[in-house]
């Protein structure tokens, strides 16, 4: 459910150090990483304790949370149970200031460019590595897993925005990558449909959680959709990477949000 990528000793979002043994034997020289939720990066830490001088890449915005993870912690036991952390994650450990390089979006690092691409969350970026053209896409080119092209938008709170996910879909469609490589899961080379997979179910997704009002019946909906859609051994996949519930709160949030900065610009 959780890819991670390495090319000559730089990985792409390495995942939670629950599954970080699958990296031993490789000669780590950088991580990139997309944002730091705990799927993508909880790993960060353990892995900097065993190659203290490890680089680490990561927006500005999610740097202070690699420094402290606290907040980071408290956000995620809200949402998994604090009983469910450490089977899920592992240890989440600090990462030394000094290993880590903040990254704002335009620069270019270790051959891969780099570009901001908030949506999913605030401190998102993407990676376009400039040899082969893949970009590596963390949450942003959505949630599909083989064989399966069912494509869902994982909508976490806190700070999911419908307009800024459109537009960063847009900077990766302007790279015209030869393929997308998403952490849930897999390389794919059918760019401009999976693109629009991602647009259509944050067209019809986002507003239903709005208008519907009722976590249970979106979460109902979502899971009925994944069931109808998805091959049959991939459903519980589908269900951890994008939790239905979590889904909805993130949703919900946003128009919430949303509302409220409405009501105050009147």
């Amino acid at each position: 459910m959780i890819c991670a990528y390495e090319l000559d000793g730089l990985v792409i979002d390495p995942g939670p150090a629950s599954s970080v043994a699958a990296l031993d034997g490789i000669e780590l020289r950088a991580l990139l990483l997309t944002h730091i939720h705990l799927d993508h990066a909880g790993a960060t830490g353990v892995l900097v304790r065993r190659h203290p001088d490890l680089k680490v890449y990561v927006h500005e915005k999610g740097a202070p949370h690699l420094v402290d993870p606290s907040k980071l912690l408290a956000s995620a036991a809200k949402l998994y149970g604090e009983e469910n952390m450490d089977r899920l994650w592992g240890e989440v450990a600090p990462v030394p200031e000094e290993n880590i390089v903040a990254l704002t979006g335009g620069e270019t690092v270790e051959g891969f460019r780099v570009e901001y691409t908030p949506g999913h969350a605030s401190h998102h970026v993407c990676y376009l590595h400039e040899d082969s053209g893949d970009a590596y896409t963390g949450d942003v080119a959505g949630v599909r897993i083989p064989p399966s092209e069912l494509t869902i938008a994982p909508t976490p709170p806190p700070d999911i925005d419908i307009e800024a996910w459109g537009k960063s879909l847009g900077v990766v469609e302007s790279w015209s990558p030869s393929a997308l490589c998403l952490t849930h899961f897999g390389r794919y080379e059918d760019v401009p449909e999976q693109i629009e997979r991602v647009r259509r179910h944050l067209a019809e997704w986002g507003p239903l959680a709005r208008d519907l009002g009722d976590r249970d019946e979106f979460v109902a909906r979502l899971e009925r959709h994944v069931r109808e859609s998805a091959a049959e051994e991939t459903e519980s996949r589908y269900v951890q990477a994008a939790p239905p519930e979590q889904m909805y709160l993130g949703l919900e949030r946003y128009w919430r949000k949303r509302a409220e900065r409405e009501a105050q610009a009147a």
